[in-house]
């Protein structure tokens, strides 16, 4: 299906009915948000914070994603700069720790809201984004995958029990979690699968196999010479990074909820820098800090809340737990099989 130039999918499977009603839906979604933010704060020991949509272009903050993405940008006559809504907080929540004077062992969170242009829209994407935003300073002792996965298994402890009280609440929703996480590297899940192309479909075999798992070591190049996904250089270290999936009975899919990972110091970044050819953003602030061991060594990532709502309540479409626009076939084929866009 086309719309504005891009190829939109939509999947709708065989004989799907949204389980909630339109204010039961409402009800649910607002449960699910004031539940999980409660549960994980306590689990990471984090605060919540106000962060920015939009930060100016030349602060080097914004992420780069995979690198291909346009950010919406904007002038701001009175400033006399350009700014770019955010595409995540990855680097500027290391700075808001240093500036706000968090600890080791204390951390932030925050709502983070953007827009995402040129994504695909499909039945999990959307171009607009609303996640978690966290991150959490450490020490260099931290920095290792048994700390990594320390935190991934607090991530999904406090997801499942978000979904078990969510239970009591909605007792018609039946959404199940596994609790257990399955743990390997993108370069292990490629040896594993040697007949898949790409990472997208090993993911799907492997999260189909054992229900919840966390891909790690995601951003370098693979024996097979491409990397299992685009990450940005100068946030994650991409040997201490990974993303957390659930298996998604409605959708028969790997629905990856979280994006996270230890973040890059001085040597990684220099090293990724190179490797990826952005040796041009070392002149960056952000960047000159970096290199120069001015910021915390941290924790991070972002657990996306529409994914974690359109997963918990069963739903097929992103578009039924929020609001954004979609192409005029989009509309249709939910229209027709009875699905409610916000």
């Amino acid at each position: 299906m086309k719309g504005c130039g891009l190829m939109n999918k939509i999947y709708i499977p065989e004989g799907y009915k949204p389980v909630l009603d339109a204010y039961d839906t409402q009800r649910a979604i607002a449960y699910i948000k004031e539940t999980f933010q409660e549960e994980f704060a306590k689990a990471l020991n984090l605060k919540r914070v106000s962060a920015p949509l939009f930060v100016t272009e030349s602060s080097g903050l914004n992420d780069n994603l995979n690198g291909y993405e346009r950010a919406v940008s904007f002038d701001i006559p009175a400033v006399g700069a350009d700014a770019q809504v955010v595409h995540s907080l990855a680097k500027w929540k290391r700075l808001a720790l240093k500036r706000y004077h968090f600890t080791i062992g204390n951390g932030l969170y925050t709502d983070m809201n953007a827009i995402r242009r040129d994504e695909d829209l499909d039945n999990v994407h959307s171009i607009y984004v609303d996640q978690w935003d966290w991150e959490k300073v450490i020490t260099r002792e931290n920095r290792n995958s048994e700390y990594l996965k320390l935190i991934v298994r607090a991530i999904v402890r406090a997801i499942c029990d978000t979904n078990d009280r969510l239970h009591v609440r909605f007792p018609q929703l039946r959404t199940e979690l596994n609790r257990e996480v399955s743990f390997i590297t993108s370069q292990a899940l490629e040896d594993l699968y040697p007949n898949l192309k790409t990472g997208s479909q090993r993911e799907k075999a492997y999260v189909k196999e054992h229900k919840t798992a966390c891909i790690m070591q995601i951003g370098r190049k693979l024996r097979s010479g491409k990397p299992h996904d685009g990450r940005a250089p100068d946030y994650d270290d991409w040997n201490l990074n990974c993303d957390i999936f659930f298996w998604d009975e409605v959708l028969d899919r790997a629905l990856e909820i979280s994006s996270m990972g230890i973040r890059v110091d001085a040597e990684s970044l220099d090293r990724q820098l190179t490797e990826s050819g952005c040796d041009d953003r070392r002149a960056l602030p952000f960047h000159k800090m970096l290199l120069n061991n001015e910021l915390p060594l941290t924790i991070g990532g972002g657990i996306g809340q529409s994914r974690l709502c359109m997963l918990m309540m069963g739903c097929c479409h992103i578009g039924e737990v929020q609001a954004s626009v979609w192409d005029q076939n989009t509309v249709e084929a939910c229209e027709k099989a009875g699905i409610r866009l916000l």
